[in-house]
């Protein structure tokens, strides 16, 4: 019986061939194991091994290799002080491919080890012969000052960068614009930077002028670059401005997107100091078909360009007001393209497109995707809002839309008539009773809430208003919130416009409202209303049915300084997500170390001793709660102010202390025991500790706030509930 040998793994396979004296062994095997690495696996293990393979003549491998290294020099940072000779003797090497491989690899490295060794090879190739290596050399800078910043001041390496702006080769200067503007960004971020230090980059004159020359001849990358540094330059005069407007404008007809997006955004920019009003017609004439371009990309581009439209249109609304039909929705477009398009179709609405615009939405309002068909529906309603002698052709397509008897279509719909009532008071009441007709098709909050706002605003024009809402209030305390409060005022506004037939509704309402509603925002509203309509009808007039101003669509969703921020940074994300850089990118983050500092408390004792200091300053307090008017016993304090601070109880002790076994409890028992109140007045209740109304105010009747008589029928305030003892006060816990 024979034994068998162990089975060596993969990598001692790998190692074996790493190791072979045949050359093509050595090189297939370097490539398995960048495949291994490729998915996945940990093969830092052979890092010796693959590091002997470096020095080569083979330029493939050699890269192979040097891929493998970036990879693992991290976990192996004592190994590649190993590979430094083979650096430091490709930067010397005849090839222009291999300097700059190596001068790349040493500063992708980010190995502490290594850097000291980076300075001379690197100063040889920011002055090499071959422009290839030294466009690489100048990343190289960049990368080498996120490392070690006085690095690259003591070495000159910055005075160098400066030098060759003024490079005969075009991609030369564009990474050289690249580095210089990456090591500005990283400076300024410093919170004590002086406005001298060599690591900033202003942009004068004569520079502007080399950018300038050197921007057609570069890569998109290299144009993106200049075209940025050309957006930091402030121009001296119109003239100036006029230039620069005129040199950039053929990057218009670029293909790459980013390019032509960096171009709109220097030409926005500059546009501010041009005084000629015919040169910024041209301008803005010049720049809509390459936006339209944009718009043949595939979809995620077509949202980026979309998003930064859509900026541009909010400072230039004439930009593209030609284009609408490029902004029409197909049929395979993702909903997030659709969405921007509709936003920026009704941003480009007008009296003369207004007909293809609604006819296009009406077609959208019959699509399968629900999100998109209520989105298409408000916007009709927008366009209604925008554009006054289009709002009859708007609800007539509404109109068309109800009658399809579509749940969410007739919700959406209900919803977006809400808002042109708003706009356009008592001009289309006769639509009203096809939207009551569509009660029942109602089931969503906000449909609900609508319907019933206009029953509410028309209440004196609905013959059957007390019925519709009474279907409202016999649900009351099964609907939403929203729901709730919309159904609370509406059959207010009802009671104040047919005081008669609606007595019965309102109390029945406002009952439940009080009584039987979890809400503290509905129970107070109806404790309001109830107290208005129990003590002056006309005030709760002027309150309730008050003159609202018409709404209308802002022309901008942005701050317009904020608005000129963005515009300064088209084509980056902050204008995709229409907020700051500093909202997401940098300080704007909170990291889990920065969220610990500010959760950690300095010192609770500290913290307790602050909260009481609060309280006692609190005694000077007016007593906000209270709403009677019955004067203050003068030299007396009154309410919160009136409450004693027991500091000398053992609880108040235990808190100050920090020993509190239950802080709440000892909190709540350094206040004083309340005392006795006053016997309430005959004819008068107290809710919530203040609010001593009348049971009843017959007419000609006198209320306990002193309120002239009520000569309108009233509600019936809310009565005390049985045996309720003053400590169930709300500020009995005092």
């Amino acid at each position: 019986m024979s034994i068998k040998a162990p089975r060596k793994g993969e990598n001692y396979e790998l190692s074996v061939d790493l190791n072979s004296e045949y050359r093509e062994k050595r090189k297939d095997a370097i490539k398995r194991v960048i495949a291994s690495m490729t998915v996945g696996k940990d093969v830092s293990g052979l890092f010796p091994d693959v590091l002997k393979n470096m020095q080569t003549d083979d330029l493939e491998q050699k890269k192979l290799v040097y891929l493998y290294l970036m990879n693992y020099a991290k976990t192996q940072p004592e190994l590649v002080i190993l590979a430094v000779n083979t650096f430091v003797k490709d930067s010397d090497d005849p090839n222009p491919l291999v300097r700059a491989l190596a001068i790349r690899t040493m500063g992708v490295l980010r190995a502490e080890k290594i850097i000291d060794y980076l300075c001379d090879p690197l100063q040889k190739c920011l002055r090499d012969e071959n422009p290839y290596v030294r466009k690489t050399a100048a990343l190289c800078v960049a990368k080498l000052y996120d490392l070690k910043p006085e690095l690259v001041i003591d070495n000159g390496f910055l005075e160098q960068l400066h030098e060759m702006i003024a490079d005969s080769n075009p991609m030369v200067v564009a990474n050289t614009v690249a580095a210089l503007t990456d090591i500005h960004i990283a400076a300024s971020s410093q919170p004590s930077i002086s406005p001298n230090d060599p690591a900033l980059f202003p942009i004068s004159s004569s520079i502007l002028t080399k950018l300038l020359i050197a921007l057609n001849e570069c890569s998109e990358w290299g144009r993106v670059a200049i075209l940025n540094a050309l957006a930091r330059y402030v121009a001296k005069d119109d003239k100036e401005s006029e230039h620069i407007c005129e040199r950039v404008v053929p990057q218009f007809q670029h293909v790459n997107g980013s390019v032509v997006l960096a171009a709109v955004k220097v030409i926005m920019i500059h546009m501010r100091g041009v005084r000629r009003e015919d040169l910024i017609k041209q301008l803005v004439r010049k720049m809509a078909p390459p936006l339209v371009t944009l718009l043949s990309s595939p979809p995620e581009v077509q949202w980026v360009a979309l998003r930064n439209i859509n900026l541009l249109l909010q400072k230039r609304p004439d930009i593209l007001s030609n284009e609408m039909r490029v902004f029409f929705c197909k049929y395979n477009d993702p909903l997030y393209v659709k969405v921007e398009k509709l936003d920026i179709m009704v941003r480009l609405a007008g009296e003369n497109n207004v007909d293809a615009l609604l006819s296009e939405l009406k077609e959208y309002a019959s699509e399968v995707d629900v999100d998109f068909v209520r989105k298409s529906i408000k916007a009709i309603g927008q366009t209604a809002i925008k554009i006054d002698a289009a709002a009859e052709r708007c609800v007539h397509v509404l109109l068309d839309l109800i009658d399809t008897r579509v749940s969410y279509v007739v919700q959406e719909a209900v919803v977006v008539m809400k808002d042109i009532f708003r706009k356009y008071p008592s001009t289309y009441e006769g639509i009203i009773p096809t939207l009551c007709a569509n009660l029942d098709e109602l089931d969503e909050p906000e449909a609900k809430a609508s319907l019933i706002w206009i029953i509410g605003e028309y209440a004196n024009k609905i013959d059957n208003a007390d019925e519709l809402l009474g279907i409202f209030v016999d649900t009351f305390t099964e609907e939403s919130y929203p729901v709730q409060l919309q159904t609370l005022t509406a059959v207010v506004k009802l009671f104040l416009k047919k005081p008669d037939s609606s007595q019965g509704i309102v109390q029945r309402i406002l009952n439940t409202a009080t009584k039987d509603c979890d809400s503290p925002d509905v129970r107070d509203r109806a404790y309001i209303y109830w107290r208005l309509l129990s003590t002056d009808p006309g005030a709760a007039k002027a309150v309730v049915l008050a003159q609202r101003p018409p709404i209308s669509i802002p022309r901008t969703t942005v701050a317009p300084a904020l608005l000129e921020e963005l515009l300064g940074e088209v084509s980056s994300l902050a204008s995709v997500y229409h907020k700051p850089e500093e909202t997401f990118v940098g300080k704007g983050r909170v990291g889990a170390e920065s969220l610990q500092r500010k959760t950690d408390a300095p010192d609770d004792r500290f913290s307790t001793s602050k909260a009481l200091q609060t309280v006692a300053a609190g005694q000077q307090a007016e007593n906000l709660l209270d709403f009677d008017d019955a004067p203050a016993v003068e030299g007396r304090p009154s309410g919160l102010a009136a409450t004693e601070v027991l500091s000398h109880t053992p609880a108040a002790a235990n808190l100050l202390a920090g020993t509190s076994s239950n802080p709440l409890d000892d909190l709540v028992s350094i206040f004083g025991a309340p005392a006795t109140p006053a016997p309430p007045s005959a004819n008068s209740h107290d809710i919530f500790g203040g609010l001593g109304v009348n049971s009843t105010f017959p007419s000609g009747g006198t209320g306990s706030l002193g309120s002239p008589a009520v000569q309108s029928p009233s509600v019936a305030a809310p009565p005390l509930q049985k045996n309720q003892q003053p400590e169930d006060d709300l500020l009995g816990l005092f």
